[in-house]
């Protein structure tokens, strides 16, 4: 057997020939994964405030899956990095410590701020390190300190920090051409040039991946089938290297002394974007100003006029009662203008009914608003008070009789918001505009779920606008164009130049579309717009925010412009980049890649459907410029790797498309791969589907097990293909401030796979070989997760890598009938080892925890009876009585029940606790944690290692409610998880600050 196993292992050795990469080994997942989530906060100079697109992955996780996809792991450059004099040096002078075990080896990288040991090493006490060892882990702490700069985004555009990340990528390039890496930052950029291999990011979306590739000075390739996220992504990656340190061309910024100077990357070309986007605002206002006429402030505020920063709408239906005689009456959900502290004010509906009338007030002070009259608990008449039926409403909605009514008008006064009343003046003004002849025509094609205005007669692009905001929009359209004749003439000719300046004011033309639109809202917390596309839907509106272009507010054009201009002025267009619009199971195979995407995750969103509200104003306006990639009335569905039984015909369907197509791609994929680099695919698709068990065709009872059509097509795919997964990384990819993130159980992290091609000497598995392997290496991989601060709600999600890894490497696992397992049996082994080897974890809790956990497991904060209880503590080794005691138990009336953490001690000190549990400290945490992170931190600081197990309470407790069900007691388990790194941090500086006393140890 002995023989076997090292036959086994020396043939695996013998096919693989690469070097391992870093992110094949190990990543600074917490600092990674920190910065990613705190990004999604930045607005300023972000790339994704260019334009719109969904589920941008973040800049910083992009950044460091492409540098440690590129940069070799140290352990494969033992040899070179013995031979280093000076590292030589320091290794030894740690090995000369003579420190007896591994620990007292840890403490002292930790003293000397590296990562501490790998989890794969965790030799027996007492253990001397090698040389080797010593240098491996301190060459990978100083490419970590790299990467710890490299994500943050204030150094996004930091000359030293990128070339650092440039030269360490040119190191491991020339190394492995047995060359000396080269030296100054332009040679670096040189020989990246010459011999990096190109980045090829096949579904490139919003352009992250490629543009993160340009930045570290690598050639970046893109496409798409879209051809909104191609114009997108050109103008991130292909259009600013091509212009990059000229200086601008505008006639104003030529007078002055510094046109002649230097103007670093794309700086120009952001100037011109300014001034023709200004001239652009100007000209838009000769045409269309008195469309927007200023409003005149009651006497309280001072008299005489003020610019409006928006018009408030509610749409508007006649009342189903005969008693309202067809008085038309307010669809509005909330009648709230400002909900902040000490600011609110509030839409008075004031109702006469002898006249069957009503008009809109403006309160402010300390009342409440009155509750919609559209609503979850059902709609009403504002006039008559009966219920109206939603499928009345659709029905007048396609009859083309929805109207609208002016709620109120806000405006600034001193700085401050200010709602006013509304003007029938203004309301005339609005509602007197015709519709320009050449609004848009296209209709809205698509599955009602994403699509819902449809449903309510609004099935043309131009009825999700006022008729004033479909004349502002076809008037910037129009100057749009008229731009490129201007830059034109002040370029001297350089029609290539007046293309990209009128290309990057037709998109923002097109950002303008998020703004005035009837799919905005008002925020009453923020009072303020609300752009459209919180989520990736367009949802039905009722009340509406109509933002006025001219001015000098949230959603104005020319404040839209200068945001064009930031992104620019933050980019870093150092390397060439390509960007094409092609089927990704079509891109061509020469030269050799390496592949870095975000691919479509099975039915989850039409991208198609949604971005046509886009395209139509893009191609009004840029048609003439890119007559190719614009060339359709549409854009073009009938390719789109989307499972849409809408399109279709049928799930059976449109799963068999799905899966063909992306197999195809993956084909691609692997025959394009460059193999001495992996590629990396990002997945944030959650296991969301309980088959719910049942019965098979012949009457056989099945267990339910939770799986997923999108995971298991998207596996079965790569594994059927010959590609092999070799890595996953759980990276913060969903930003907590999210619409489904708050208070929710969404997904936080895309997991990225890291693949390689399957070896053809791969061998062949027994259903009994896959099972021990994953019993021996998922505990491990698990542990990797959890200190990397994995959420618990993406816990399964992330156990899929290394249980796929295990399953990949092999060519087949055999079924103990002959047959090939396929994924969706791997997916279910998988998960079920999860449960095990979380279930194992529970020898750390105490005797009073583990009974609580199956408690819990049964009855939840539930009651039940006291001799199931009494038993059970047997079982554990404790008692009812003394958990009661302990605080955490409840035993009345022969009914027993575990205590809420609203219901523990609020005077609770785990330092004078005389039966301290697990449970215990894990749901005051908890509590803690609902006033805020200082308040936990504090906490932390007194349960000292104590703290650490109660987390890891936390992701087995997540499991029991989510496969109960219990979401809402599963968000403060998740929320604690995710807050833990800025808890632990806050409790590091108040320790700092005022050492803690009486800290458990």
């Amino acid at each position: 057997m002995r023989e076997k196993k090292s036959r086994k292992r020396s043939e695996f050795a013998a096919y693989m020939t690469y070097r391992k990469k870093l992110i094949e080994v190990a990543l600074p997942l917490e600092d990674i994964n920190r910065e990613a989530a705190r990004e999604k906060s930045i607005r300023h100079g972000h790339p994704s405030t260019l334009h719109l697109w969904w589920a941008r992955r973040p800049l910083a996780a992009c950044r460091a899956v492409l540098f440690a996809s590129l940069v070799d792991a140290p352990s494969e450059w033992v040899p070179k990095l013995l031979a280093d004099p000076e590292k030589r040096k320091a290794a030894e002078k740690i090995l000369r410590a003579k420190k007896k075990s591994w620990d007292d080896l840890k403490a002292i990288f930790t003293k000397a701020g590296a990562a501490g040991i790998p989890a794969s090493a965790n030799p027996d006490p007492g253990f001397e390190p090698k040389l080797e060892e010593i240098i491996v882990e301190t060459e990978r702490e100083r490419i970590f300190a790299i990467i710890r700069e490299l994500v943050k985004w204030e150094n996004s555009n930091n000359d030293l920090v990128l070339n650092a990340a440039r030269a360490e990528i040119a190191r491991s390039l020339a190394w492995n051409r047995n060359e000396e890496p080269p030296g100054e930052p332009s040679a670096v950029l040189e020989y990246l040039a010459k011999y990096a291999p190109p980045i090829y990011d096949p579904f490139c979306g919003g352009g992250s991946i490629p543009l993160e590739a340009q930045r570290l000075g690598l050639e970046a390739h893109a496409s798409d089938l879209n051809p909104v996220p191609v114009l997108i992504t050109k103008a991130l990656i292909e259009i600013p290297p091509k212009f990059a340190g000229k200086p601008p061309v505008n006639p104003e910024s030529r007078k002055k002394l510094s046109a002649s100077g230097s103007w670093r990357g794309a700086a120009g070309l952001a100037e011109d974007i300014r001034y023709y986007g200004q001239w652009m605002r100007d000209e838009a206002e000769k045409r269309i100003g008195h469309l927007y006429p200023k409003v005149k402030l009651p006497k309280e505020y001072g008299g005489g006029e003020a610019t409006v920063i928006a018009w408030l709408w509610a749409r508007t239906v006649a009342s189903p009662n005969p008693a309202a005689k067809g008085a038309h009456v307010p669809l509005v959900k909330s009648f709230w203008l400002s909900t902040k502290v000490g600011k609110k004010a509030w839409v008075e509906p004031v109702v006469d009914q002898s006249t069957m009338t009503y008009r809109f007030e403006v309160r402010t002070g300390e009342g409440e608003a009155r509750v919609g009259t559209i609503n979850s608990k059902g709609d009403v008449c504002l006039l008559t008070g009966i219920p109206m039926m939603r499928e009345y409403i659709r029905t007048e909605g396609r009859a083309g009789r929805i109207g609208t009514r002016l709620m109120a008008i806000v405006t600034e006064i001193n700085g401050k918001r200010v709602h006013i009343a509304p003007s029938d003046e203004h309301e005339k003004i609005a509602n007197i505009v015709s519709l320009p002849e050449d609004a848009p025509e296209s209709d809205i094609i698509g599955d009602t779920r994403y699509l819902t205005p449809t449903t309510y007669g609004m099935t043309k692009h131009r009825d999700l606008f006022t008729h004033r905001q479909l004349v502002a929009l076809t008037k910037f359209c129009d100057v749009a164009v008229e731009s490129r004749e201007r830059v034109l003439k002040d370029s001297g000719g350089n029609k290539d130049y007046a293309d990209a300046i009128a290309t990057y004011l037709g998109i923002t033309a097109s950002k303008a579309t998020r703004f005035s639109t009837t799919l905005s809202h008002w925020r009453p917390d923020e009072n303020k717009l609300s752009r459209a596309f919180g989520r990736q839907a367009i949802p039905m509106t009722w009340d509406f925010a109509e933002t006025n272009p001219l001015s000098d507010s949230g959603g104005d054009f020319f404040g839209l412009v200068k945001g064009t201009a930031d992104v620019l002025m933050r980019l870093s267009p150092v390397a060439h980049g390509f960007v094409e619009q092609t089927n990704a199971a079509q891109l061509g195979t020469s030269p050799k890649k390496v592949f870095s995407t975000d691919p479509p995750y099975y039915d989850n969103v039409p991208y198609a459907d949604l971005s046509d509200y886009f395209y139509v104003w893009l191609r009004r306006c840029l048609q003439p410029i890119h007559p190719k990639l614009l060339g359709t009335v549409l854009v073009p569905k009938a390719e789109e790797l989307v499972a849409d039984p809408f399109r279709q015909g049928s799930k059976e369907k449109a799963r068999a498309y799905f899966e063909d197509g992306m197999r195809r791609v993956f084909v691609r994929m692997r025959e394009a791969s460059d193999g001495n680099f992996p590629a990396t695919i990002y997945y944030a698709f959650k296991q969301a589907e309980d088959d719910g068990g049942g019965e098979d065709d012949e009457g056989e009872e099945i267990e339910s097990s939770v799986a997923s059509t999108g995971w298991e097509t998207f596996l079965q795919g790569l594994v059927d293909v010959g590609w092999q997964i070799v890595g996953t990384v759980p990276m913060k990819t969903e930003g907590r401030t999210r619409m489904r993130g708050i208070g929710s159980n969404a997904l936080a992290s895309s997991i990225v796979l890291v693949c390689r091609p399957r070896p053809k000497e791969a061998g062949v598995a027994s259903r009994r070989d896959f099972l021990s392997s994953l019993k021996r290496e998922l505990p491990e991989a698990l542990r990797y997760l959890q200190k990397g601060n994995i959420a618990p709600v993406d816990l399964a999600q992330a156990a899929i890598g290394p249980g796929m890894a295990v399953f990949s490497r092999y060519a087949k696992v055999l079924e103990t009938d002959g047959s090939a397992m396929g994924v969706r049996t791997a997916l279910a082994i998988i998960n079920q080892s999860l449960d095990e080897v979380l279930a194992e974890q529970e020898g750390e809790f105490d005797a009073d925890t583990r009974w609580a956990l199956a408690w819990f497991d049964q009855f939840g904060f539930g009651e039940g009876p006291y001799g199931q209880a009494e038993t059970l503590s047997t079982a554990k080794n404790t008692s009812v009585s003394g958990m009661v005691e302990a605080g955490i138990l409840s035993a009345k009336g022969g009914k027993v029940r575990l205590l809420k953490k609203e219901e523990l001690d609020a005077d609770w000190d785990p330092a004078k606790d005389q039966r301290l549990t697990v449970w215990e400290a894990t749901h005051h945490l908890i509590r803690a944690l609902d006033q805020g992170e200082q308040a936990t931190a504090v906490l932390l600081q007194k349960l000292g290692a104590l703290a650490e197990v109660a987390r890891d309470l936390s992701y087995r407790l997540y499991t029991v409610c989510e496969r109960r069900k219990w979401s809402q007691d599963a968000i403060g388990y998740n929320a604690l998880v995710l807050s833990w790194p800025d808890v632990r941090r806050a409790a590091e500086e108040q320790k700092a600050a005022s050492p803690t006393q009486g800290e458990l140890i």
